[in-house]
């Protein structure tokens, strides 16, 4: 499922994976729930969240991601500490 990721760039897919996982437990959501509210399968959101492995997605599954745990793209690309606004949003 997910893209083989080039050596450069294993890290931040990790980071990326880390980040996600990570707002997505601030805000209540299971993966399936997560999954659903981004219109992908929960066996491809795993992939992605999965620690220490590198799995490649879309850009599209970014943003679909992205929208689904409310957060502007670049936020959820910058995240390394989250602000307080971003931390304490409930999702419907």
């Amino acid at each position: 499922m997910g893209k083989e990721v080039s050596f450069k760039n294993r890290d931040r897919f990790i980071q990326l994976g880390i980040v996600i996982s990570t707002l997505r437990r601030i805000r209540g959501l299971s993966q399936e729930k997560l999954a659903e509210k981004a219109h992908i399968s929960r066996s491809l959101l795993g992939l992605i969240e999965a620690p220490n492995t590198a799995n490649g997605f879309s850009m599209e599954v970014f943003f679909d991601i992205a929208d689904a745990l409310e957060i502007a793209p670049a936020d959820l690309l910058n995240a390394s500490l989250f602000s307080d606004g971003i931390l304490n949003k409930k999702t419907k």
